[in-house]
């Protein structure tokens, strides 16, 4: 698969926009990216020593969580990898050349879905607040009965 062609799939989703973040081409949903173009700086080649590191294109995407991320490094699918600048972050990269179409597809879905969902849960006002069955209510006329109900005791 190449960038080309995850442009085609990302800009298939409802409401996604391309814009550059980084400096480099990001697709996002409500602002915020869920897949990007990461070719690699200055520091993260120095950080793969003598080991000759990931070539071509190379696409970032979101996952859900950390625990996702750990999954998904341990099936090891092709072209799937991750560096030490993201250590921490519930995000993986793939070397496009090596990576099978299914699993750069379901990838970039997946992270699509995971930012939209924050997106929506960031949007979606918050739920009123239930009063427990055991704490008495605060309001006046509430007060007032349980004081007529103290004094005629």
């Amino acid at each position: 698969m190449t960038l080309a062609e995850v442009d085609v799939l990302a800009t298939s989703f409802p409401g996604v926009t391309v814009g550059a973040k980084w400096g480099h081409r990001t697709w996002m949903v409500a602002d915020k990216g869920f897949a990007w173009q990461r070719p690699f700086s200055k520091a993260d080649l120095a950080r793969f020593g003598d080991e000759t590191p990931p070539s071509g294109e190379i696409l970032a995407v979101r996952v859900d969580n950390l625990d996702a991320k750990d999954a998904l490094l341990a099936i090891a699918p092709p072209g799937f990898f991750t560096i030490p600048h993201f250590n921490g972050y519930a995000a993986v990269l793939i070397e496009l050349r090596l990576a099978r179409k299914a699993d750069v597809r379901a990838a970039v879905e997946g992270a699509f879905r995971a930012v939209a969902a924050e997106a929506a849960r960031a949007r979606a006002p918050s739920a009123p607040r239930r009063r427990s069955p055991s704490r008495p209510s605060t309001s006046a006329g509430s007060r007032s009965k349980t004081l007529r109900s103290r004094r005629s005791r």
